[in-house]
């Protein structure tokens, strides 16, 4: 029996401890518990309190937007006011690389041609290169020596036309005496021999033009033959540069581009023949001199596109009106205006047609833009660059918006020309093009 109520007595002591170990227990998880509310009471306070709005939620959204595009208007215009300077500085060079992708744009089919024919690429690019810079030197010599040997008679023809707006003006209801247009011709006189030196320096600075309009035809000349005989290597070249990402688009954009270029360049040279030809027969037949380089004239200046003809119909009117009088120079007048109708509605959409599809007033500011930056040469060339342009914005946009999909066929595509890969397929090993170009460098 002892045994027994000390075996008990050692069950109550043990009981006891272990309620006072869970009491214990109990008392420290209550603390816990109650510095955890604490803290969660005073996070929520802290939320509760009202916060200070962010000061981009304040600006209005139509105002975040215009910043967003100003600030990349900003680096666009930056970008575009370094690159005109960087091409005002080597004007030269990118004038001559631009008329000799023109001049590569009108003679690359007969390269091609030769070539088919069983001649090797070099051969055909010589070929092609020595005939066409040679007639070239033809036309340019044909102009020089009409014009020489014409040149007294139209000296003379001058003198008689002076004579002629003298004695118009003495029996007109002006009242102009003899020796008030005697006054003006001596002004004029006396106002040329005082500016002799700045007729000197004009001179020199022809002197000067001159000796780049050589260095220029070089230069287009060089680029001209590289670009017939490696033309497809120096593109495939060119489109390493380009990010790998971006590099199906304009893989695919380049022989659209050639296409519009060599499309742009063949149909103003048919529409600039027509005109020279219709213009100079008209002028020939009412008997005004200098037809055959007034015609030349025409030709060249019709490159210009609406400006170029206006100012040659013009050359052609006024030297009508100087050497055959008022009759004829009206004559002339209508010769030159019925062939700008007929070019402007016939010749422009059949001969060009959808290849170019530039709107005339981007033509007019094309042009005003190009004689701005860069004389006569860019007046040139300003509006095959716009419409190249136009075209490969169109594509890279249509590119863009079938990502993921086959990009559209263009009409009238070069059989062999590949379709760019998709957005979404892995890009190959090799990271050079793969549009082959059926006929161009481009």
């Amino acid at each position: 029996m002892p045994g027994i109520h000390r075996w008990l007595d050692r069950v109550k002591e043990g009981a006891t401890a272990l309620g006072e170990r869970r009491a214990q227990a109990q008392a420290r998880r209550d603390a816990e518990y109650g510095e955890n509310a604490e803290e969660e009471r005073a996070a929520e306070a802290r939320r509760a309190r009202p916060r200070t709005p962010d000061p981009a939620v304040a600006v209005p959204w139509s105002i975040r937007v215009a910043a967003e595009a100003g600030w990349r208007f900003l680096v666009l215009a930056a970008t575009l006011w370094v690159l005109m300077r960087v091409i005002g500085a080597v004007r030269l060079v990118v004038l001559a690389f631009v008329v000799a992708l023109l001049v590569t744009a009108l003679l690359q089919p007969t390269v091609a041609r030769l070539h088919r024919s069983g001649l090797s690429q070099g051969l055909a690019t010589a070929v092609t290169a020595i005939c066409g810079f040679l007639v070239l030197g033809l036309v340019g010599w044909f102009v020089v020596w009409q014009v020489l040997d014409n040149l007294d008679t139209l000296s003379g023809r001058l003198q008689e036309g002076i004579e002629e707006l003298k004695q118009w003006l003495l029996d007109s209801p002006f009242h102009v005496t003899e020796q008030q247009i005697n006054d003006v011709a001596k002004n004029l006189s006396d106002a040329i021999g005082t500016s002799t030196s700045e007729i000197t320096s004009t001179g020199l600075q022809g002197v000067t033009v001159l000796v780049e309009i050589l260095t220029g035809m070089l230069l287009a000349m060089f680029s001209t033959l590289f670009l017939l005989y490696d033309g497809k290597r120096i593109w495939q070249w060119t489109l390493k540069l380009v990010p790998a990402v971006a590099r199906p688009g304009v893989a695919g954009a380049g022989p659209r581009a050639w296409r519009t270029l060599t499309a742009y360049v063949r149909g103003t040279m048919i529409v600039a023949l027509i005109d020279a030809l219709f213009i100079g027969v008209g002028i020939y037949l009412l008997g005004v001199p200098l037809a055959v380089p007034i015609g030349v004239v025409i030709f060249l200046a019709s490159f210009v596109p609406l400006v170029g003809a206006v100012v040659s119909g013009a050359l052609a009117v006024v030297v009508a009106l100087v050497t055959q009088g008022v009759f004829t120079a009206l004559m002339a007048l209508l010769v030159v205006l019925a062939v700008q109708q007929i070019e402007g509605h016939i010749l422009q959409p059949f001969i060009l047609g959808r290849a170019v599809r530039v709107h005339p007033l981007a033509v007019v500011l094309a042009v005003a833009t190009g004689g701005l930056v860069a004389g006569i040469g860019g007046a040139v060339v300003a509006v095959p660059l716009v419409a190249v342009a136009n075209t490969v914005i169109g594509h890279l946009r249509a590119y863009a918006g079938n990502e993921g999909d086959e990009p559209p066929a263009e009409e009238g595509a070069q059989p062999g020309t590949r379709a760019a890969p998709e957005t979404g397929s892995a890009p190959p090993a090799d990271p050079g093009p793969t549009a082959p170009v059926a006929d161009g460098p481009a």
